[in-house]
């Protein structure tokens, strides 16, 4: 793909494909999917092998949340005008599975920008937590819903408004659940003294009922402006709070943490200790800006502790281009969590312990493959290494000549194409099996990389093919009508 105009002197850094390696010391409690309000760490278990790989992004939505319940992973992400959940049996298909929508609303007060939602089990009844307005970003205000039965996907139906008294009209987001000591506590971001968007703390009486007023916790940050989407883990005879700061649109966007003893009042902010520095942080060398508001979840055998939150391919400020991803984490013998290092999109990692497996596999642009696939070009194409971290192997090929065409090979249920988005890209004819074509915009507005382009219906298990052609055509505001390839992803069951 050439450069575009304000990147012109990418170097050749290569693609990281190492997953996060460490001891696992122990266990996380179920935080999302516990039947009690009492987090208790269970007896350690023995690891399954791992039975394949997968690669991020999960989901091309911001603000994850994820639990393993039953078998499945559930997934939502903000989507702005309802909330949809993703469900799969491994983490590999789950980029290619498709949303259960299990909320809308018609009340004018609270359905729009709807953001953040998150869900949790108590009893036999799932609470999704979620922040919305009316169209005012200062109107945010914080809701819960009910399911119906015992079921992440619901049916849900309206439960409550969440407001502690002392802040009954301000403006408030990210709910996060604290569970400690027989008690719940609604945790999130809203107006205090020493943010807009601040860390605020309040009892609750049972999943839907706020009953006392919100203290705040003045957290650390390095930036000033922000603290928000807290979570929690517990481990070490301590309640571990993990918070997002500084503006989600800025690179710096990073994850900081305080900690208390299981035994302390989460109400007294003295009680809270600040950790130093970012814990989740900006990985230049990796392309990965921006990592954090995030959720913790378990494999499926409840060895292994994973982190899910989001990321963009790009040092620009901007709201856009926040992909959800997934990493193991570990702890350290002081008993403090290891995030490690966000990895690059793109970056093979084993699979969850205890995931079913996926049989996934991926067709770089040069043709090579992990599986049963191939990449073959007709017309003129340009290719190199320019691309580095923005691209899966540090490559891609690119084209504006009208009718090249780029075709995958590959034996599956469905593909998804991956390429640099661009200000200088155009338009792309796609095709399966040499069925009709659809348009596909290849261009955005700033340079981002290893985007999802394109991923095609579900197909009968076997042989097909994907066609990319160039039509040489592009939208009024792009500069030229490239279209550029970079790998396939492709789902096998």
């Amino acid at each position: 793909m050439p450069p575009s105009p304000s990147h012109r002197s990418r170097t050749h850094a290569g693609l990281l494909l190492a997953a996060l390696l460490g001891l696992l010391a122990g266990l996380l409690p179920g935080l999302t999917a516990q039947a009690s309000a009492v987090p208790s760490a269970p007896e350690p278990r023995a690891a399954a092998a791992a039975a394949g790989t997968f690669r991020n992004p999960l989901n091309s939505g911001p603000d994850p949340f994820m639990t393993n319940w039953r078998g499945n992973y559930y997934l939502t992400t903000t989507q702005g005008g309802s909330i949809k959940m993703w469900r799969s049996p491994s983490l590999g298909t789950l980029a290619a599975a498709d949303p259960v929508t299990v909320w809308t609303d018609t009340d004018p007060s609270r359905n729009r920008n709807i953001w953040a939602p998150e869900f949790y089990r108590f009893g036999d009844r799932w609470y999704l937590y979620y922040t919305a307005d009316d169209g005012v970003d200062e109107h945010h205000r914080l809701y819960v819903l009910e399911s119906e039965r015992d079921d992440p996907t619901g049916p849900y139906h309206f439960k409550a408004k969440l407001a502690p008294p002392n802040h009954a009209n301000d403006f408030a987001i990210d709910a996060g659940v604290l569970q400690l000591g027989g008690r719940l506590y609604l945790a999130y971001s809203g107006l205090n003294q020493y943010q807009h968007n601040g860390l605020n703390i309040a009892p609750m009486s049972n999943p839907y009922t706020v009953s006392g007023d919100a203290v705040a916790i003045n957290a650390a940050g390095g930036c000033p402006e922000v603290r928000e989407g807290p979570e929690f883990l517990y481990r070490s005879g301590r309640v571990w709070m993990t918070y997002s700061a500084c503006d989600t649109g800025k690179p710096d966007y990073q994850v900081w943490m305080m900690s208390m003893p299981l035994t302390a009042d989460p109400l007294v902010p003295g009680n809270w200790r600040q950790h130093q520095g970012a814990v989740f942080s900006r990985a230049d060398d990796r392309g990965v800006f921006g990592p954090g508001h995030h959720a913790f979840f378990q494999s499926p055998d409840g060895t292994e502790d994973w982190i899910v939150y989001h990321a963009k391919t790009t040092s620009v400020n901007t709201y856009g281009n926040r992909t959800t991803r997934a990493q193991k984490f570990t702890w350290r013998a002081d008993g403090t969590p290891d995030f490690g290092r966000p990895l690059a999109m793109g970056a093979t990692q084993d699979l969850p312990s205890g995931d079913p497996g996926s049989g996934n596999y991926w067709i770089n642009d040069d043709g090579r493959s992990s599986g049963a696939g191939s990449v073959t070009y007709t017309g003129a194409w340009n290719s190199g290494s320019g691309c580095a971290t923005q691209c899966f192997w540090s490559d891609d090929h690119w084209s504006d000549r009208a009718g090249a065409t780029a075709t995958f090979s590959f034996t599956g249920t469905r593909i998804a194409l991956l390429s640099v988005k661009d200000t200088g890209n155009g338009y792309a004819a796609v095709s399966i099996d040499g069925g009709p074509e659809q348009r596909v915009d290849f261009h955005n507005a700033i340079r981002v990389g290893e985007a999802v382009q394109y991923t095609s219906p579900r197909l009968a298990n076997g042989a097909h093919t994907l066609r990319v052609r160039v039509t040489g055509e592009h939208n009024a505001q792009s500069g030229a009508s490239f279209v550029s390839v970079d790998r396939a992803e492709v789902y096998t069951n």
